[in-house]
């Protein structure tokens, strides 16, 4: 499924940057059916070198099948990461892509910020943060940058636009956990 995944990735990149690409995306959707199921992605670009972010996109919810996913949140996050220019085609080489797929987010509840810590399970557990109208999302890789709760929650509430303490605020906290599928090198 790995290699599937990433050479859909790839090819919807390839087509947003109007390059050749030789992907037959009939034969991947009768050879995988999974493909046409409702799956929610996220779609990371990083730099080879240096593993630098590029470009990030994707969906919390399944509300589409899994391979319009893919293609709709690679190109965006080539093309359209707001925090990075849009991916130039010299760039595509220098790239390598992941696909997360996630399951669907969870509510934790808990009482206080104490209770949330036991609750969390570092480098298993996406985080989906909501307060007052804002949101932020952690995929659980993050926790490598992030490897402590106050740091990963704090940069989270900052994400969210929120103060870098919000979880005094009590936000709504919802859980996910991700199938990684990377890029051979």
């Amino acid at each position: 499924m790995n290699d599937i995944m990433i050479a859909l990735a790839k090819a919807a990149i390839l087509v947003a940057l109007n390059q050749e690409e030789n992907f037959d995306l009939n034969k991947a959707l009768e050879t995988y059916p999974v493909l046409k199921e409702n799956a929610a992605v996220f779609v990371t670009l990083t730099t080879k070198q240096d593993h630098q972010l590029r470009g990030c996109i994707g969906s919390l919810e399944a509300y589409r099948p899994l391979y319009k996913d893919i293609i709709a949140n690679a190109q965006a996050a080539a093309l359209q990461d707001p925090r990075f220019p849009p991916l130039k085609p010299d760039e595509l080489k220098n790239i390598s892509i992941e696909v997360s797929l996630l399951s669907k987010p969870e509510p934790l509840s808990y009482h206080n910020t104490e209770e949330l810590k036991k609750k969390i399970r570092p480098f298993k557990d996406g985080v989906v943060l909501e307060h007052q109208g804002k949101r932020a999302t952690y995929l659980p890789s993050v926790w490598e940058q992030l490897p402590h709760f106050d740091d990963f929650f704090s940069n989270l509430c900052q994400k969210a636009g929120l103060s870098h303490d919000c979880l005094s605020m009590h936000p709504t906290i919802l859980t996910y956990q991700a199938t990684i599928f990377k890029e051979n090198q």
